[in-house]
C-alpha cells in the first residue's frame, strides 16, 4: 500500500471519520477510503457506482484549492467517475442528510449502470 495512503488513513479528519465510521464503513455497497486514482487519493470511494465522495475543509476554498480541485474533478471525470464534493459544515450541521444524499447518488448511479 503506498505510504501516504496508510498516513492519511491513520489520520483521518474528524469528519472523514464520522462518515466512514458512522455510514459508510458498514455501507451496503462498498466504499473504500483514502483509494488511489492515478495520480490522486480520493477520500472515498465507490467503484460500483463510479462515484468518489470528497469532504472539504476550508483549504479547498483558496484560489489555488479550487484550481486543484478543478483539475483533480476533470482527470476522474475523463475515467467515467462522478465526483461530489461535500462541505465539512455540512457533515457537522446535517449529517443524515449528508448520508441520504450520497443514497441517492449511489442509487441513481448504480440505476444508470444497470
Amino acid at each position: 500500500m503506498h505510504k501516504s495512503v496508510k498516513m492519511l488513513r491513520k489520520n483521518m479528519t474528524k469528519e472523514e471519520k464520522h462518515l466512514w465510521y458512522d455510514f459508510l464503513h458498514t455501507y451496503p455497497v462498498r466504499f473504500s477510503r483514502q483509494k488511489v486514482l492515478g495520480r490522486y487519493i480520493a477520500d472515498f470511494y465507490c467503484a460500483e457506482a463510479k462515484l468518489v465522495i470528497e469532504l472539504d475543509g476550508s483549504d479547498h476554498y483558496t484560489e489555488e484549492g479550487k484550481q486543484y480541485d478543478e483539475e483533480r474533478t476533470a482527470f476522474l471525470e475523463e475515467y467515467g467517475l462522478t465526483v461530489v464534493r461535500i462541505p465539512n459544515t455540512e457533515i457537522h450541521k446535517n449529517f443524515w442528510g449528508v448520508c441520504e444524499y450520497i443514497d441517492q447518488l449511489v442509487e441513481q448511479s448504480l440505476s444508470q449502470l444497470r
